[in-house]
């Protein structure tokens, strides 16, 4: 998602000269080419994260469309009260894109991995909160979102899908309507995950890109079904709970700290959000539930 990031910036730089790039020693090299053309209006801050925010806040209230750039724990769990207040409290618009989420950078343990940055996000006032799971999104949603003078978190990871879907900021997408009384919905990078485990079972699908604004119209489509929130990160589920009197379980992450250093694909497996795992929760538990009430 980095390189679709990058290759959608020199894009918007063509036509628009208030894009200004604010990075905490992280993709510096993938965008020597914007530092070249655009010298000026790139600044490579270092690992000083609350100044990255403070920063892009002042340059927002100039009239610029900062994009604010780093490892995701320490933007946003770090950075918290400077985007609540400088950000969200004055109402200065700009991007902040974080990667590394959820658990990108397994190698580096728990100090880099990051799963409540939806969550906690999602709370501020004034603030729109996006996880694309796609090139596609990534280029479609910042495109759309970035000089609209909100603050908007763009939520990249370096390993997407590659599923081909709609695209429009605040939508859900219903993959898959079989007028099953059971709903899984998911977010982001997961969407490989959960479809696989999905296939040939008597399920609804439900996708989002757009963690808040939540599209409660969509879910509304699936209220009167048992809905599975499969996710490997907070947020999701708490957003899809602001609609009343549904029936909603969560499957997703447990409560301790992992430890384990590895992949991507060893993390998922240690909690059980490979494909594989996913399916036989859904056939073992969540699918016989249904059969026998």
């Amino acid at each position: 998602m980095r390189k679709q990031f990058k290759e959608t910036i020199m894009d918007l730089s063509t036509y628009d000269d208030k894009i200004v790039l604010i990075f905490g020693d992280v993709s510096v090299y993938l965008f020597d080419e914007f530092k070249r053309k655009y010298s000026d209006r790139f600044y490579n801050m270092g690992i000083c994260e609350n100044t990255l925010i403070s920063v892009g806040a002042g340059l927002s209230s100039q009239g610029f469309h900062p994009f604010i750039h780093t490892i995701t724990p320490f933007i946003t769990e770090r950075s918290f009260e400077q985007i609540k207040l400088d950000m969200c409290y004055n109402q200065f618009g700009g991007n902040i894109l974080s990667c590394g989420a959820s658990f990108d950078y397994a190698w580096d343990g728990a100090t880099h991995h990051c799963y409540t940055d939806l969550a906690i996000l999602r709370l501020l006032p004034n603030i729109e909160v996006i996880q694309p799971g796609s090139r596609k999104e990534v280029d479609i949603l910042l495109r759309s979102q970035y000089n609209n003078g909100k603050p908007t978190y763009f939520r990249l990871s370096d390993y997407p899908h590659d599923i081909d879907l709609p695209v429009e900021f605040g939508k859900g997408v219903v993959i898959k309507d079989e007028q099953s009384n059971f709903t899984v919905m998911t977010a982001g990078p997961m969407l490989g995950n959960v479809m696989e485990a999905c296939k040939g079972l008597d399920v609804n699908l439900v996708y989002f890109h757009t963690i808040k604004p939540i599209d409660k119209e969509t879910i509304l489509k699936f209220k009167d079904t048992k809905i599975l929130v499969i996710h490997d990160a907070f947020g999701l589920y708490e957003a899809i709970c602001e609609v009343s009197n549904l029936s909603v379980s969560y499957y997703g992450l447990p409560d301790e700290f992992l430890s384990l250093y590895g992949t991507l694909e060893d993390i998922r497996k240690k909690i059980k959000l490979d494909a594989k795992s996913i399916r036989e929760f859904l056939k073992r538990d969540f699918l016989k539930q249904i059969l026998y009430e």
